[in-house]
């Protein structure tokens, strides 16, 4: 394998890495720093619930990645003219530092749900999260308010 070969084979990887770095935020994923701590619980009734949009978080990490990887790929282009190759450095890490903004601002959006939940005690609250239990207005559901305010299912007599 050449080293354009492998070069080119990094910047195929790349967008595969970010997504190993997108966060997992789902209802049923909790941190490590979480584990053991109490949270304050309630119930309440779902009333209504629609999907929003959620906006990926830029660390730095696609864009830095991008940039090294682009920048030793264009540092390849002038052959054996240092001038070359060092304005084919920078030209790739400039392109390559953008592609990897946008590939991992891309990777770390999605969707999730807006519930709007009326409490027990008489307070309507909202929770944003994802809906992999499938929930419906009108469903009983505890809400459970530690590092992050989540909602569940409640058992039928509760």
């Amino acid at each position: 394998m050449t080293r354009s070969h492998a070069i080119a084979a990094a910047l195929l990887c790349l967008p595969l890495g970010l997504a190993a770095c997108a966060p997992a935020r789902t209802n049923t994923t909790y941190s490590a720093n979480e584990i053991g701590r109490s949270a304050e619980v309630s119930f309440g009734i779902i009333v209504s619930m629609r999907q929003v949009s959620v906006q990926g978080q830029q660390s730095g990490v696609g864009t830095l990645g991008g940039a090294v990887l682009g920048g030793a790929a264009g540092s390849y282009i002038g052959g054996r003219d240092p001038r070359a190759n060092i304005l084919g450095a920078v030209a790739g890490a400039i392109v390559g530092g953008v592609a990897g903004s946008a590939a991992e601002g891309s990777l770390s959006q999605g969707t999730a749900v807006e519930f709007v939940i009326r409490e027990d005690n008489g307070r309507t609250i909202t929770v944003v999260q994802t809906n992999e239990d499938n929930f419906q207005p009108g469903e009983r559901v505890v809400l459970s308010r530690g590092a992050r305010t989540r909602i569940a299912r409640a058992a039928p007599n509760m």
